[in-house]
């Protein structure tokens, strides 16, 4: 049996560009899935492009960091920044408050669920849960967001960690990669959850070009396919999307390099699905099916 391998775009409905990439992309037959902000500006525009693309596997990107939250504020004040308004500005603030003990497991519930019921409300049918940032990395909030999943029917969540072929290409800054590296001692208590061990919530062997995002172009895309093992099952995570002025208008790291993403997966997925044994592209809705 091939690869099968998830193409999923993180921060749907941040920008009309980032949408219009995404169904463009999908269109074009190199992207099979998108995760969706329910707190993004162009949330509204990122369901319509879901509706007008059926096939497109869609989940919920759970934003616990560096964003605006849906919850009641004095419901989660541990999740807050010094504004008392927005989350906490950075991922290294997030980490800080939850090691301390200062955010509880119930805010991290209450605001994820309100981010899973507005998809539900908008009519999407949620493949699969994932993070911002990957902030599902901590067991404490991978705890948060599988309860949720088995309890709204939701049946897969990703799998943060990089496998160690992926890493072992060195991509992305050496910094990047030797925090990836280190955080991956949490991985067993992720793979022993109960919702995973018992087959009630599914996921992936692990997600590829974590280390690489920023650094995503056509080479190092050929370079994660190109050592794709012959069997498994592997999302990739990329962040495509038009770099534009309304992306000007919105905190993030990756601008013009959303773009880079965009052509390289235009470039170069078709030419491996077209190789013997090329990987089977699926979305989080069919493997849960399988």
């Amino acid at each position: 049996m091939p690869p099968r391998l998830i193409l999923n775009a993180d921060d749907f409905g941040l920008t009309h560009g980032i949408n219009r990439a995404i169904g463009e992309l999908h269109s074009a037959g190199v992207l099979s899935s998108a995760t969706l902000m329910a707190n993004g500006a162009a949330f509204d525009d990122a369901v319509e492009v879901a509706r007008a693309h059926p096939t497109l596997g869609v989940g919920c990107h759970i934003v616990l960091t560096d964003g605006i939250p849906l919850a009641p504020l004095k419901h989660i004040p541990g999740l807050l920044g010094p504004d008392g308004k927005t989350l906490r500005p950075s991922l290294t603030d997030f980490i800080q408050a939850l090691l301390r003990g200062k955010i509880k497991p119930a805010e991290i519930e209450l605001e994820a669920l309100f981010q899973i019921h507005k998809l539900q409300r908008a009519g999407i049918k949620i493949t699969h849960l994932d993070t911002h940032k990957h902030t599902h990395l901590f067991p404490v909030v991978t705890r948060c967001l599988l309860a949720l999943a088995e309890s709204n029917r939701i049946p897969a969540i990703r799998n943060p960690f990089e496998p160690c072929w992926s890493l072992g290409l060195n991509q992305g800054n050496f910094t990047r990669r030797i925090a990836i590296k280190l955080i991956g001692c949490l991985r067993p208590r992720f793979e022993v959850s109960l919702q995973l061990h018992q087959g009630r919530i599914v996921t992936t062997d692990g997600t590829v070009a974590i280390s690489a995002t920023g650094e995503l172009n056509c080479t190092t895309l050929d370079e994660i396919l190109r050592t794709l093992p012959s069997t498994g099952t592997y999302e990739l995570c990329c962040h495509p999307g038009y770099n534009d002025a309304e992306l000007d208008r919105v905190t993030t790291r990756l601008r013009v390099h959303r773009e880079v993403e965009r052509n390289a997966l235009l470039s170069i997925i078709p030419k491996h699905l077209i190789c013997s044994n090329a990987p089977a592209l699926i979305h989080y809705g069919n493997l849960a099916a399988l």
